[in-house]
């Protein structure tokens, strides 16, 4: 039987096309884990027990030339209406969060205890699900018992410090659960901006500790 070519049209705009979900797998992939050295990304931290089944994980980090102790202050006073994200202020400020981020270790927010509401927005927090001083803190939003409001997903958000030498390693993890196709569509489209802010908000909590210690 006789073959027929494949025209060269389709055949550069099938290689455009594996092209370019290679490149965007790769970006996701590096997204999801920036920041991160050797294996940490795979390395199971505190809080992922409590989302074992998560379908989407991103692990970001840096590194700060400090000891835990002292970053560990900046951690405990995240939130909106306290000590802020450290991020991209005016961003979030344009999507109508009055957001500004504290320039110094505030007394008043470091009383963080497990339970404890953190707030991302006027009507949505997390709770501390997990809590040890100097080491980690997990917030979790898990909507799966009486009472609570549906969310398109379920989630975990680990801060997790590790000494290295005099430093630190700052790790940030979140962890998906979607509940049904759309919670897992919106979790994907959150992965960019997540990235971005999750970023600049490392980047804030270094510039922070070395400005202040």
């Amino acid at each position: 039987m006789a073959r027929h070519p494949v025209p060269r049209s389709a055949a550069r705009a099938g290689a455009l096309v594996a092209l370019g979900l290679g490149a965007a797998l790769l970006t996701r992939r590096l997204a999801q884990t920036w920041g991160t050295l050797g294996g940490e990304h795979d390395d199971e931290l505190p809080g992922d027990g409590i989302l074992p089944d998560a379908r989407l994980v991103a692990t970001r980090g840096v590194g700060i030339a400090a000891p835990p102790r002292v970053i560990w202050p900046w951690l405990l006073q995240l939130g909106y209406g306290r000590g802020g994200f450290y991020s991209h202020d005016r961003l979030e400020r344009l999507a109508g969060l009055d957001i500004r981020s504290a320039e110094r270790v505030e007394e008043r927010w470091q009383g963080l205890a497990v339970g404890d509401e953190v707030h991302l927005a006027p009507a949505v927090a997390l709770s501390v699900a997990e809590m040890h001083p100097e080491r980690h803190l997990v917030l979790a939003g898990v909507h799966s018992g009486p009472g609570k409001a549906p969310a398109p997903y379920d989630f975990t958000w680990a801060f997790v410090l590790r000494p290295v030498g005099a430093g630190s390693r700052v790790l940030v993890r979140e962890r998906y659960r979607p509940r049904g196709p759309g919670g897992r569509v919106l979790a994907e489209v959150m992965q960019p901006v997540s990235f971005v802010m999750t970023a600049a908000m490392l980047r804030g909590i270094r510039q922070r500790t070395l400005n202040t210690s």
